[in-house]
């Protein structure tokens, strides 16, 4: 197979926009251009979109044509939209590099777009209860927050986990987001002020939360010849894997503090990266509740089972620590625009390895992780190196 890299991106400002999805597109798409000069959307010849609900939230489908004709670019190789929920755009990333490493395209944009706050942030949260079984669980109220609680509990009952080791991570992302301009969140939280946040499902407050956020990411993907060609800094993806252990709860691990699709899904990325754990320097991981960054980081075999939460508590997962994790702010902190959150995940990911993430940086970062996962069942992890292998 061919050597693939990441050559530009570019991320919009993530919250409560105003703007339309258009808009979204434009600005994130415009921002990836602006950071690789030698690129023009006449020279990319693929396009893939990570959208979830834009038939919902835009009245708009046929979505990767839509991004291509705005962008002002006419794919010759590959069109796609990945509908796949949180994990859309790294998915798109997987579709866009198997392409290129197969010889079928050399140059394409995956972008990541969402108006989840349209028409209003209260019909997101009946949006949102699509990305469950919607007859069989969303119904009875086992939409994302319960669910994700009812990991956090099992995790707290097994291994000691306490309510303050969940919080820390709410400190901790909300702490990266202030540095980061982009953030939904900009000001940072204190200890106290996570822990007095209202609860949202026992025991997760509102600030152990990914809010509801519009926003669009994208990244630009090359052949190793087109990307040597057209910079000096290319970020080379090392590693790839996905698994699912199934939809509905009934079908996942009987015990909800294990997530073994996550761990097959690593396990299979550093194998084909030929790194390990104790390698990677930061990691992009979803923490679309601060439970679920914890068992990422048991899953993803930074730490041993059950040692999440001292983990957390020792910063060794902040700078300083032994890996740097959401340096950008996670799901938590820089907020969580579903079909964009992977591809920004690697868009921090391509920043920090070129040494350009300006206050957030990550010292000497060579090696960097992204992590998506589709409610706890189902995982996607990238590895991306400095250097090609």
């Amino acid at each position: 197979m061919k050597k693939v890299a990441l050559i530009g991106a570019g991320v919009s400002k993530f919250g409560v926009r105003k703007a339309t999805y258009r808009d979204l597109i434009w600005e994130a798409g415009t921002a990836c251009f602006a950071s690789v000069p030698g690129v023009k959307p006449k020279d990319i010849d693929g396009m893939v979109v990570g959208s979830v609900m834009p038939e919902r939230t835009a009245f708009q489908s046929h979505i990767s044509s839509l991004a291509a004709e705005a962008l002002g670019i006419r794919p010759s190789t590959l069109s796609a939209r990945t509908e796949h929920m949180c994990a859309s755009g790294t998915v798109g990333i997987r579709y866009a590099y198997a392409f290129i490493a197969a010889g079928l395209a050399d140059l394409v944009m995956v972008l990541g777009v969402e108006t989840l706050n349209q028409p209003s942030g209260d019909e997101a949260i009946l949006n949102m209860g699509t990305g469950v079984d919607r007859e069989w669980e969303a119904a009875f109220g086992l939409t994302a927050p319960p669910c994700f609680a009812l990991a956090a509990q099992r995790h707290m009952a097994q291994y000691g986990t306490t309510e303050e080791q969940l919080a820390m991570v709410g400190v901790k992302n909300h702490t990266h987001a202030s540095k980061n301009p982009n953030a939904h969140f900009n000001k940072g939280a204190t200890l106290d002020q996570v822990l007095g946040s209202r609860m949202i499902s026992s025991p997760l407050r509102l600030f152990m939360c990914s809010p509801i956020t519009d926003g669009a990411a994208a990244v630009i993907v090359a052949s190793e010849e087109r990307a040597r060609a057209l910079t000096d800094k290319p970020v080379w993806i090392r590693g790839t894997g996905q698994a699912l252990d199934g939809f509905q709860l009934t079908s996942l691990h009987e015990d909800y503090a294990h997530w073994p699709a996550m761990k097959r899904a690593g396990e299979s990325a550093y194998r084909m990266a030929g790194v390990a754990p104790a390698d990677v320097d930061l990691a992009e991981v979803h923490d679309c509740f601060s439970i679920a960054e914890l068992i990422a980081y048991e899953e993803l075999g930074f730490c041993k089972k059950g040692e999440a939460g001292a983990f957390m508590a020792a910063g060794r997962s902040d700078y300083g620590g032994d890996v740097v994790v959401n340096p950008r702010g996670g799901l938590i902190g820089c907020g969580h625009p579903l079909g964009a959150t992977g591809v920004a995940q690697a868009a921090e990911v391509f920043v920090q390895l070129r040494g350009d993430a300006g206050a957030r940086q990550v010292p000497d970062a060579a090696i960097g992780l992204t992590h998506n996962n589709s409610g706890m069942g189902e995982h996607v992890v990238m590895i991306y190196g400095k250097d090609p292998a």
